[in-house]
Formats: structure tokens, sequence, C-alpha cells
């Protein structure tokens, strides 16, 4: 593929990740604060996490996308409509007063939140067959900076532009922000499924069960729930970990969510270039590796108080090997996917991880409690240590041998 072709195809995904992770971000951190404005309480405000179950429970509708999609035609289709539908949503909560429709207002996001993810399912598909071998971890490295960049955005800047236009400005904005970015989706005129896909192997609901019932994707799984584990634990923690250091919100907001997730974002896109060179089977394990360092850095820090200068140290070096990971997964998650089942294969996995890393945030609180920090940086040590020699004694061995874990189709 051209150069042309190849930066054409690279900016549709990003405009269409980016476009799905922007709203989000914004709504699930401003509608938090505004709560708290008006006095709600924090039981409450805790409950507003439930606004991205969509995310989680995406999988179940996958099946209907995967079986309406044959074509790149029907694939536009889907992610057109439902990118229309998110902004109209959108739209409608910016036009409602938080004063008296926080209610309804909290409706809407979370409706406008199920378009967005149909509009994942539909995008991770397109992604999948329209992109030879050595293009899906750029397509993935995509994916993760759209996502890393939306919620740099959606949690940083937009706050800001909030306290000085308003939310119905922002939520205009917001709007046609998304529409916006249909358009690299509407002109690209070179996107092709590389498969034609066949009518005999349209999906069904029970395909999500048969899923697992495919021993060879069990080290998969294996790989899903592991990988992200202990970064999924540090990073619930370390904002608390900052406040009980004697860091303000002003700092925290500054180190935590402009330059950590700036990290991810910065090294999304040479991951996905490693990948490519090495191959995901190597890249699994160098950043698995990556990740054990981080978990043992935050155990060293914790033994004393650590300075500044060590403590941003520790915050880039836990968010860049979160967008390593990412980016791994993503790649790794396309490739173990069954021919007409792409997008809820795909979903599946992805779910999985969230899975993983909503009961690991859940464990980290309870057994920082219990333990302390050092207590619990010690045990995100040990799963780190866990995930690497699973993924050596998986992946790295099966590389060797010419063996492959999975069966993924032909793409």
């Amino acid at each position: 593929m051209p150069n042309k072709n190849n930066a054409q195809l690279l900016g549709t995904f990003f405009s269409l990740y980016i476009a799905q992770a922007v709203p989000m971000s914004f709504f699930s951190t401003a509608l938090q604060v505004m709560m708290r404005q008006q006095a709600f309480s924090l039981t409450t405000i805790s409950l507003l996490q439930l606004i991205k179950l969509p995310w989680i429970l995406k999988f179940l509708w996958s099946p209907i996308v995967d079986r309406q999609c044959m074509t790149v035609t029907d694939y536009k289709r889907w992610i057109l409509s439902s990118e229309i539908e998110y902004a109209v949503l959108i739209l409608g909560a910016g036009i409602l007063r938080l004063e008296t429709n926080i209610q309804l207002i909290i409706i809407l996001v979370f409706l406008s939140l199920i378009a967005s993810a149909t509009q994942d399912i539909a995008t991770d598909a397109l992604a999948i067959l329209s992109t030879r071998k050595e293009q899906k971890s750029f397509v993935n490295g995509m994916q993760s900076m759209g996502s890393f960049g939306g919620s740099l955005l959606g949690s940083g800047v937009l706050l800001m532009v909030l306290h000085h236009y308003g939310w119905n400005v922002v939520t205009i904005c917001l709007s046609g922000f998304v529409l916006l970015a249909l358009v690299p989706l509407l002109t690209n005129k070179n996107l092709q499924l590389l498969h034609a896909k066949e009518p005999t192997h349209r999906a069904k609901w029970n395909d999500i069960i048969w899923f697992f019932t495919n021993r060879t994707v069990y080290p998969q799984i294996g790989f899903l729930l592991l990988y992200y584990a202990s970064i999924m634990g540090l990073l619930s923690v370390v904002r608390p970990y900052m406040v009980d250091l004697g860091y303000n919100m002003k700092e925290i907001g500054a180190l935590n969510g402009i330059v950590g997730i700036s990290a991810a974002m910065l090294v999304a896109y040479p991951a996905s270039m490693l990948i490519r060179r090495w191959g995901a089977e190597k890249a699994k394990v160098v950043f698995a590796f990556c990740i054990l360092l981080a978990t043992v850095y935050f155990t060293l820090m914790s033994w004393s108080t650590p300075t500044k200068p060590w403590l941003v140290g520790g915050i880039i070096l836990l968010w860049a090997c979160y967008g390593m990971g990412t980016v791994v997964v993503y790649t790794s998650a396309m490739f173990c996917v069954r021919k007409g089942l792409e997008g809820t294969d795909f979903t599946i996995q992805i779910v999985i991880t969230h899975i993983s890393g909503l009961l690991m945030t859940i464990a980290s609180g309870r057994i920082a409690d219990r333990l302390g920090y050092n207590g619990l940086f010690c045990i995100e040590t040990a799963i780190a240590t866990l995930s690497l020699c699973y993924v050596t004694y998986f992946f790295c061995r099966a590389r060797r041998s010419q063996k492959h874990i999975t069966k993924p189709h032909d793409l």
C-alpha cells in the first residue's frame, strides 16, 4: 500500500477512536465535579461509574453488528448511524439545565455511550478486516493514541473550557467534534475488505459462548486477565497515594492527568513499530518486563517518602507501560478472531481486560487499606512477575517452535 493511502487509513481510524474517547472521558469526569458542586453524596456520585456499563456489556449486541455487516458500505453505515446518534444525544444533554435536569442528562449520556460502544464494535471489525497483518499494530497504535488523546482532552482541556464557557457551549462543541470525526471515513475511498465475508459465516448469539469452548483460546484469555492486572492496580491508587504524600489537586491533575496520559499517548505509536518489527509474541514478553519494572519502581518508592523527580519518573514509567501494553493487547486480540465474527471476538477479548481491570481496581483499595501501599505494591510486583512468566512460557516458547497458541483466520 502506498504511503499516502497508509496515512489515510491510519488517520481514518484515529479520528473514529478519538471521537469515542473525548466525550466519554469528559462526561465521566465533568459530571462527577458538577454533581458534587450540587451537594450530591459521594455514594451517589460513585454510582456514576455505571454509565460506562455499555462498554462492558457491548459484547451482548456485537453479533448483531457482525451479522448485518458484510461489506465496507455496511460497516460505514453502522459507524455513521451510531456516530450521528452519539452526537444527537450529546446535543440533547447539552441543551438541558444541569441544575434541574441532572437525572435526565445522565440518562442521555448513558444512551450516548451505547451508541459509542456500537460504533466501536463496527470500527474494530472494520480495522481487522481492512488491514494486513503487518498493518494491524499501527492501527492499534492509532487506537491507543486516540483513546489516550481523548482522555487527555476530555478530562483535562475540556474541563478548563467548561469552567470558562459553561456546559451548553462545551456539549455543542463535543457534538460537532463527533460529527467532524466522520469526515476521514466518508472521504476514504480506498477502504476495502481484504477478504470478502461469506454469508454462511453469519454471527449468532451463541457464538459468544462458543468462543470460550475453544481450548486454543485459553492461553489468550489468561493473557488478557493477567497482563493489565498489576498496572490497573497501580493506576487505581496513584491519586490517593499522591494525596497521602502531600500533593494538592492541581499537582495531581497535572502530573497524573497530563504528564502521565501524555506519556501513554506518545509511546503508543513507537510501540506499534516495535510490535511490527519483533512480532506480537516477543513484544508481549518485553512489555511485560517493562510492567514488572514499573511495579518494582513503586515498591522501592513506597519504603520511604519519594522526592518529586522520583515520583514523576514513576508516573511516566507507569503510564508508558500502560500505553505499550494497550497496543500489544489490542494487536494480539485482532489475531485471535474467527472468520465472520471479527467484531464479536475482538469485543469479547477487550471486555475481558475491562473486567480484569475493574476487579483489580476494587481489590487494590481493600488491600491498600489492610496492608498499606507497600504491601499492595509488593503484591502488584508478584502479579507482574507471574504475568511475565506466563507470556514467556505460552507465547515466546510457542514463537520459537513456530506454533500458534490461537488459530486466527488469515487476514
